[in-house]
């Protein structure tokens, strides 16, 4: 890279306007944003929104960080942080958010985000900001992250705790003592805000088995 971006900006996610004033020396900033890209030393993410390439990165790129500026406003749940919290064994690769807004998924060079509607007075219940080094991102507490993927998961239906215990640990194979560790109160103001009765069924297995405390 024959600009001395880099010592310029601190993070790894950066949008067009950060860029293009970094830029201002050359005759067209544009077409040089542009040579960039195309030697790899940037890649475009979306319109306005850039990353340093591979060889220039000082850490990787939050992917979090990154589904929260694609498309916003929103944060990082369901599948995702079910996994990042250590609740389900499968891996997952694409990148799933809540927002008020209207439902998109946007492929790019750097992977799948997938961003599912929440009403909007449901939206910011278990929210919360958590760090990495080099920044901060929204994302769902382990029990939005779960009442996400019930409301989302509509090829799953059952009508009582019984039934909503087979799905948990059978169907989504959720880790018990995590789950233990949930805050029913929190899982039950999702299903009520969301006006799930799946959400308020699981609601009522956590109460359950935490012995009703």
């Amino acid at each position: 890279m024959n600009v001395d971006i880099r010592s310029k900006i601190v993070g790894e996610e950066f949008d067009y306007q950060t860029l293009v004033s970094l830029l201002s020396e050359y005759s067209n900033p544009v077409m040089k944003v542009g040579a960039l890209v195309r030697a790899g030393d940037l890649i475009r993410v979306k319109k306005g929104l850039y990353v340093f390439g591979e060889r220039h990165r000082r850490r990787p790129c939050s992917m979090e960080l990154l589904a929260n500026l694609i498309y916003g406003p929103s944060m990082v749940s369901s599948d995702y942080m079910l996994a990042h919290y250590g609740l389900i064994p499968e891996a997952v690769f694409a990148l799933t958010s809540t927002t008020f807004k209207r439902a998109k998924i946007f492929k790019t060079p750097l992977g799948v985000f997938i961003y599912k509607r929440a009403p909007a007075q449901y939206y910011p219940v278990g929210m919360r900001r958590l760090e990495f080094k080099g920044g901060a991102f929204l994302a769902a507490s382990p029990e939005r992250a779960l009442a996400d993927k019930i409301r989302e998961d509509a090829g799953n239906i059952f009508n009582n705790q019984k039934e909503a215990e087979r799905y948990l640990f059978e169907d989504l194979r959720l880790d018990e003592d995590g789950f233990l560790s949930m805050d029913h109160a929190l899982l039950g103001e999702c299903a009520r805000k969301s006006r799930s009765r799946k959400i308020r069924f699981c609601a009522a297995v956590l109460k359950r088995m935490k012995g009703g405390k």
